[in-house]
């Protein structure tokens, strides 16, 4: 009997079975429940509607304003004041404005996300909670609204594609050029409905901002969700989170307990790169499938870059941008708008000297918020106008008018471009 996939482990345990496959329909416990301000209003009415007192563990439940959030408008203040009261009246985990970040970047240094973990959450990007060896995954607000009242979802079990990046990357390509790669091999809908599994020694190496942002675009490949193992990084990641910065709602029981899938799983499929002849990824509109090496981009003018958001709005992600415009200036023709993913890196930046160098190049450093990569605020484009940006989507009118364009990078090829006013790699400035 061939041994089940890291995904079918976490589902089974979940659904009290010693095993499941591909194609079963099952019914799964939750450990955690998200939604945020434009998902979580229609949840809560559906929840209403099922005439249930109370949500099934108010601990396990979280919401978090960040995409119209510090509110844009009085329909956006209507509906965060909706959710605030909700949350309120149920005791449920809420984070509010200064006190909250991008929802995928906030839950895991929250300590919210652990390892061996089922998460659902009204956001397609909920698949980002993959990189701490949890099956998190994005549903309709009507799915949320039952795991709300019920703690438990009812779903197919996806098969696993495993993917193993042999090699060492070069300079500058990280793990948003990996998964730009990846998607522009297989398509936005090479892995639909599916698991992508990551692994490789180019993995291992991998830190966990990278692995987070790989997971984060998982869906962008039509996956149902990314994961990887839990090693001695994540282990890392984990001490250092419930050391410093754990809810005390959270237990840490599950931080320890997922090992490696066995050798004879089978898989659905299996994809192998060598990361070593990659090089940084950029994305031309109007699909993150659409991409090519920065050798091959030629004269792209822009007249926005962002740098952040739930993909690349690590503090990582933002030394590596610092460190490109430190004693630079953005190129006069063009607006940088910097999105630290939450309060907690933000502050970090703030700390390094980072948001000095921002400014002092002539970027602009927003509160943390979903605002510009679904052209909500914050950064819309108007006909015409180019942006190249850090986060995960790049859909016609993505940002705003439907005649515009986005193009998807790296935070250092965001940075190099900023600078030159043109989509340009990092060499292009860095001497």
């Amino acid at each position: 009997m061939a041994s089940q996939t890291l995904a079918e482990k976490l589902l089974a345990a979940h659904c009290g079975r010693e095993k499941v496959s591909s194609g079963e329909f099952i019914d799964a416990t939750v450990d955690l429940v998200l939604a945020n301000d434009i998902t979580a209003p229609l949840a809560i009415e559906e929840f209403q509607r099922l005439g249930v007192s109370g949500v099934f563990d108010p601990r396990k439940v979280v919401m978090v304003p960040d995409h119209f959030c510090p509110n844009k408008d009085i329909q956006s203040a209507e509906q965060a004041k909706f959710m605030r009261e909700f949350a309120k009246e149920q005791g449920l985990v809420y984070f509010e404005v200064g006190r909250m970040g991008i929802e995928h970047v906030l839950l895991p240094e929250q300590g919210l996300v652990l390892p061996g973990q089922v998460i659902v959450g009204a956001d397609s990007h909920t698949c980002t909670y993959g990189a701490l060896g949890a099956f998190a995954t994005g549903m309709g607000s009507t799915d949320i609204a039952v795991a709300m009242a019920t703690g438990e979802i009812w779903m197919k079990v996806p098969p696993t594609i495993k993917f193993i990046y042999h090699g060492k990357p070069p300079k500058w390509v990280g793990g948003k050029d990996l998964i730009l790669y990846t998607i522009g091999d297989i398509g936005v809908d090479g892995a639909l409905y599916s698991v992508m599994e990551f692994t490789g020694e180019a993995i291992d190496e991998l830190d966990m901002d990278g692995r987070f942002t790989m997971a984060n675009m998982a869906i962008e490949a039509g996956a149902k969700a990314g994961i990887f193992y839990v090693d001695g990084k994540t282990e890392e990641y984990l001490h250092h989170v419930i050391a410093n910065r754990v809810s005390p709602v959270i237990a840490r029981s599950e931080a320890t307990k997922q090992s490696q899938s066995n050798e004879d799983v089978q898989y659905a499929g299996i994809n192998e790169y060598d990361v070593s002849k990659i090089e940084p990824q950029v994305a031309f509109p109007h699909l993150p499938s659409n991409t090519k090496p920065i050798s091959q981009v030629g004269e792209i003018t822009l007249d926005q870059v962002v740098i952040g958001g739930c993909t690349n709005g690590r503090i990582n992600d933002l030394r590596i941008a610092a460190g490109i415009l430190k004693g630079r200036k953005i190129h006069a023709d063009l607006r940088c708008i910097i999105l630290p993913g939450s309060q907690q890196v933000y502050l970090e930046a703030l700390r390094e000297g980072l948001i000095e160098i921002f400014i002092e190049a002539g970027a602009v450093v927003s509160t943390p918020t979903c605002g510009p990569c679904l052209g909500g605020h914050m950064g819309v484009l108007a006909a015409g106008e180019r942006c190249l940006s850090t986060t995960n989507r790049n859909f016609i009118g993505r940002m705003g008018s439907p005649e515009s364009e986005v193009y998807l990078s790296n935070p250092a090829v965001a940075a190099a471009s900023a600078v030159l006013g043109r989509i340009a790699g990092p060499e292009e400035v860095i001497d």
